[in-house]
């Protein structure tokens, strides 16, 4: 004798993908067209997943822009709706050293004025990486569930 099928809800996937000169007017730029596009798939602006996410990216954009630049080369942004969070990928063309993982970001000191990007999405991210593309390139990963959809079980950083 069979169980009977168990439902399975639809998996729906929604992907933003753009280009950024590595600028900060290209960082801005990420941070405001990632809001737009969240509040156009129903995560509105204001909402703590909203600005969780907003945080994530003008960390990670300016991360890009200020660690990753090579001159002439674009930083990537890529949004995904997947079920039950959002995630954040940036990725850089900056060959080189490859920043902390999850566990390994050391505290900002106090008085520097920089320093607080990678401590800030692990403060804000459920789960966060740090993956390596086909040289020279690297994309900083993270993840922020969303109230009332199905999470992603496991964490790998974050709060």
């Amino acid at each position: 004798m069979t169980a009977p099928p168990t439902p399975r809800r639809p998996v729906t996937v929604r992907v933003f993908t753009q280009r950024f000169s590595a600028t900060p007017r290209g960082a801005r730029l990420a941070r405001h067209l990632a809001l737009n596009q969240l509040h156009t798939w129903g995560v509105p602006h204001g909402t703590d997943a909203s600005d969780v996410a907003a945080v994530i990216v003008a960390e990670l954009a300016a991360n890009a822009v200020t660690h990753g630049r090579v001159p002439g080369r674009d930083f990537e942004l890529r949004l995904s709706l997947v079920t039950g969070s959002v995630r954040v990928e940036v990725t850089d063309t900056r060959d080189g050293t490859r920043p902390p993982g999850p566990g390994h970001v050391p505290p900002a000191d106090p008085l520097d004025e920089h320093g607080r990007g990678l401590v800030l999405v692990e403060a804000l991210a459920d789960r966060w990486e740090v993956l390596d593309r086909e040289p020279p390139s690297k994309t900083v990963r993270a993840e922020v569930d969303l109230p009332g959809r199905s999470a992603v079980a496991g964490r790998t950083g974050g709060r």
